[in-house]
């Protein structure tokens, strides 16, 4: 799977002003003057995704935003030194269309567990993939020994045409060609959990409680799944967190005679380093980190790139990508980020500063989050409210962005997609219209209510 994206390549040839330096991503929108900025409109452009009212062609931009290039100039010496380790360029959402560089062949098909209401359309679906498209379905085994499916006769053909996988046991990454959820945003964290490297396109149909991540209705299913496999579609990379967390080793607990139990001295040469236990995850909505079943405040530090920048003390905090900014980040307060937006938020939860409010820095940092020295109890974490433990004194959680983005097929597009599911889901700025005055009370003053 390839994803077209617009070519930026820089055209060094000198405008016909000879002291102007041209950049060919602006498609002679801006030009650079080694004396002075020239910017210059050829013609206005919005940043809706719709077309204009009454126009009868499809709207499609196919320019990049203006965001920082390593190769723009600044002024007549100045430029941004080129990184070879950069993981992302700013992107017009609207560019963004999936394109296969071969016809997909295999699917997994995601569904939200003990849901009878979803038995239908996972059938349906299913029988669509493998007699009318000829593809290969994936599902998990615990998805088939639904006591509904087994004494489904009808479904019994179909049913020996799956191939199944066990999760943590089987490792699938390598063989699906586009993953299709049927249920709510979990199904979609699930599919996320399952690929640890590379993520194929994800399609992902509202049949669950919230949906803000699944735009898909299953009404029309079979033309919508078409138009995917033919390539005709948007799509929205959402970020992943790549996080790290390091354990130490703990020194075995040996009984007492009070038939308690205490903590024995390292053995002597023992290799710490070597006993560390270390672990990895791909996160697509959040971290968090928070005090667990103790009634004391969390306490621990954050680290940007090996530099202290605070102490959290409260319930927690939570480390969000701009896809988890429209979950528990926006339940603590958080601001809502887009998806395309390249950036992690710091979301205090109940902190015990009234000052502390959520941040945004910049995608690509390297958070790392202790235990402070003075914390009174140990903390707990969870991913995408997954795989939850304890963090103790001297172990660490690393976390910065993943170079495996989730591929989220859109119905429009990026832009519309993310405020329909702010108005549908989230009920955005809704509220009773404020009615206009009468004709003749136009033009005097008074209160406005």
């Amino acid at each position: 799977m390839e994803m077209e994206q617009e070519k930026m390549p820089v055209n060094k040839e000198m405008c016909p002003d000879s002291a102007t330096y041209c950049c060919s991503a602006c498609h002679g929108d801006e030009a650079w003057s080694y004396g002075h900025p020239i910017r210059g409109r050829a013609k206005s452009r919005s940043l809706s995704a719709s077309p204009a009212p009454g126009s009868t062609k499809e709207f499609r931009r196919t320019r990049s935003l203006h965001g920082p290039c390593p190769v723009t100039t600044f002024g007549p010496k100045a430029c941004v030194l080129q990184n070879p380790q950069t993981i992302m360029h700013i992107q017009d959402p609207a560019s963004q269309r999936l394109a296969w560089s071969k016809s997909p062949k295999s699917v997994l098909v995601v569904k939200k567990v003990r849901d009878a209401s979803l038995l239908q359309p996972f059938k349906e679906l299913c029988t669509y993939l493998m007699e009318e498209s000829n593809m290969v379905v994936y599902v998990e085994k615990k998805v088939l020994e639904d006591p509904a499916i087994v004494s489904d006769e009808n479904f019994g053909a179909v049913k020996k045409k799956f191939c199944t996988f066990r999760e943590d046991y089987d490792d699938i990454s390598n063989q699906i060609d586009l993953i299709i959820c049927l249920g709510g945003d979990g199904t979609l964290l699930y599919a996320s959990s399952l690929f640890q490297g590379s993520v194929p396109p994800v399609m992902a149909f509202h049949l669950g409680s919230l949906g803000f991540l699944t735009p898909f209705n299953f009404e029309d299913f079979q033309s919508q799944v078409t138009q995917v496999i033919e390539g005709n579609a948007a799509v929205v990379l959402r970020s992943r967190l790549k996080v790290r967390v390091v354990k130490e080793p703990r020194a075995r607990k040996v009984p007492i005679h009070n038939g308690l139990s205490e903590n024995s001295t390292p053995t002597a040469g023992l290799d710490a380093e070597a006993g560390q236990q270390a672990m990895q995850y791909q996160v697509l909505n959040e971290v968090v980190i928070d005090r667990g079943p103790s009634s004391y405040l969390s306490n621990v530090d954050v680290y940007l790139d090996g530099h202290l920048i605070t102490t959290v003390q409260g319930d927690g905090v939570i480390v969000s990508t701009p896809t988890g900014s429209t979950a528990y980040a926006a339940a603590a307060g958080a601001s809502m980020i887009h998806p395309n937006v390249p950036a992690i938020m710091i979301t205090p939860i109940c902190p015990h500063s009234l000052s502390f409010r959520p941040i945004v820095v910049p995608a690509g940092v390297e958070l790392k989050i202790m235990l402070s020295p003075e914390a009174r109890n140990t903390a707990w974490v969870s991913f995408d409210g997954r795989k939850r433990q304890e963090i103790r004194h001297g172990d660490s959680i690393s976390i910065t962005t993943s170079c495996y983005p989730l591929p989220s097929i859109c119905v429009q597009d990026p832009v519309s997609d993310w405020f329909e599911s702010l108005a549908q889901c989230l009920h955005w700025n809704v509220r009773k219209k404020q009615a206009h005055f009468p004709e003749e009370e136009e033009g005097e003053g008074g209160c406005v209510g």
